[in-house]
């Protein structure tokens, strides 16, 4: 048990639980953001191997000098399981890896902010969301060569193939709706309206009868039928819903959902009417998630954890949690990766230590949010995270104690707000560092008002 700034995370693991292995050659790799690598675990054991490091961490990427891959975000892989395709949209660049090696083979550089890509059902062709703008980008894996766009609706957030290779499904970020595309032809067959315009992921059931997709913005999910083309129901998930995952379970097939704002995977029935059939709590922000082939392992990435959280179905508990790089996202699991050798080459060791996760509590209302405190060797990052508050309204984040601001956030018009401030944070808040851990509270107030408790709307005291 470790205890911070009015933060108590108890992490349990019961792999007496477990039922199954995962095959020796199988891996599960995490996108990470903020420190711009892909951990690679070996889920036989439930161990990080290593990363693959494509850039620096923050604040390196600053420098005018840089080179590397910024926000390594997405993560897709090919049919034949030898190829994990990242996607970084700081760096606009889709990077090809090799499975058994960890080697980059090849990096395309191609529009502005994409988010996620996969391959083609033959393989023949990755496809990359460009979200920042209004198209596909299609790649061939050969050459690393852009040779067409595909036209979507603004802002394009992620893209599945059917198994049979005719249709590809692509949600968006800031369009309410999915469009069905033609893989042969490249032209949209469909445009299916939704219920919000923040969608980032998509999934098919085991079955490929449905698609799947989440609403981050306003915590739900619609279920679409890939036959009709049509939505077949909307129901509501949680604060903060990211992605989904599929297992075939002794008690059928159930969808499995990481809520962000609530710190749990919720397990739903696939029945017409999907039912809540279990809530299991997670480290922080649980975003990315993927099965093992088996259905026995549902892995989670947490973007505020630096971790994996690995769930055993059968008991629906988590039985492990796997240190990782900064703010994980994406996070996929490809069988028979390495089909021989320990694919250890190229991996480098874990750089960053583990966060400090600050929850802020509302002192009256509606208002949430959180924190994360991460160690950037000399400096410090946190990252503060907004919800719920006035919209278009300046907030400042103080230390108590200190007269000067930490970090001042202008709100969106949903009243939301979120960054970093990258500093020597340690020294104004001692218990980063270990020093005083009751010393120091964090306050956030409107606009002008005075760093005070009776001040602030939010705050860290428990």
């Amino acid at each position: 048990m470790k205890k911070t700034l009015q933060l108590v995370l108890v992490l349990g693991t019961a792999s007496s639980l477990a039922v199954a292995a995962p095959a020796a050659g199988d891996r599960v790799y995490t996108a990470d953001q903020n420190s711009n690598t892909v951990s690679v675990i070996d889920p036989a054991t439930n161990t990080l191997l290593g990363q693959i490091r494509l850039g620096n961490a923050r604040p390196d990427i600053l420098s005018p000098l840089y080179k590397g891959e910024i926000n390594v975000h997405g993560l897709g892989f090919s049919p034949d399981h030898k190829t994990l395709l990242v996607v970084s949209n700081g760096s606009n660049s889709a990077t090809f890896i090799d499975t058994a090696t960890n080697q980059v083979k090849g990096v395309a550089y191609i529009g502005r902010s994409p988010h996620e890509g996969f391959f083609t059902a033959d393989g023949k062709e990755a496809w990359v969301v460009v979200r920042g703008e209004d198209y596909i980008s299609v790649i061939d894996p050969a050459s690393y060569k852009e040779v067409r766009r595909i036209p979507t609706a603004p802002g394009p957030g992620m893209v599945l193939f059917h198994p049979d290779g005719k249709l590809a499904f692509v949600v968006s970020s800031f369009t309410p709706e999915v469009d069905v595309i033609d893989v042969a032809t490249h032209q949209i067959v469909k445009r299916i309206p939704v219920a919000s315009p923040f969608s980032p992921f998509l999934q098919f059931t085991p079955d490929f009868s449905e698609v799947w997709m989440t609403h981050k913005d306003v915590g739900k999910v619609t279920r679409i039928d890939t036959k009709n083309l049509s939505v077949r129901g909307v129901f509501e998930t949680g604060f903060i819903t990211n992605h989904i995952g599929f297992a075939r379970t002794a008690r059928g097939t159930l969808a499995y959902v990481t809520v962000g704002g609530e710190n749990a995977v919720k397990v739903y029935t696939t029945d017409a009417e999907p039912r809540l059939v279990a809530t299991i709590p997670v480290g922080a922000l649980p975003h990315g998630i993927w099965p093992s082939d088996d259905g026995t392992r549902m892995y989670v990435g947490l973007e505020n954890g630096d971790g994996v959280d690995v769930i055993d179905t059968a008991s629906q508990r988590v039985i492990a949690r796997i240190p990782v790089g900064q703010a994980p996202q994406a996070l996929v699991y490809v069988s028979n990766a390495v089909p021989a050798g320990d694919g250890k080459a190229n991996l480098a060791p874990r750089a960053n230590s583990d966060p400090i996760n600050i929850p802020l509590k509302a002192t009256n209302g509606a208002g949430r949010g959180f924190v994360v405190a991460r160690n950037l060797g000399l400096v410090d990052a946190l990252e503060v995270f907004l919800f719920q508050l006035k919209p278009q309204t300046i907030y400042n984040v103080y230390v108590s104690g200190q007269r000067t601001p930490v970090a001042s956030f202008r709100t969106n018009a949903a009243g939301a707000a979120n960054g970093t401030a990258i500093g020597p944070l340690r020294e104004a808040v001692p218990a980063l560092s270990g020093k005083q851990p009751a010393a120091a509270t964090l306050l956030v107030v409107e606009g002008t008002a005075p760093p005070t408790t009776g001040s602030a709307v939010l705050t860290s005291k428990q």
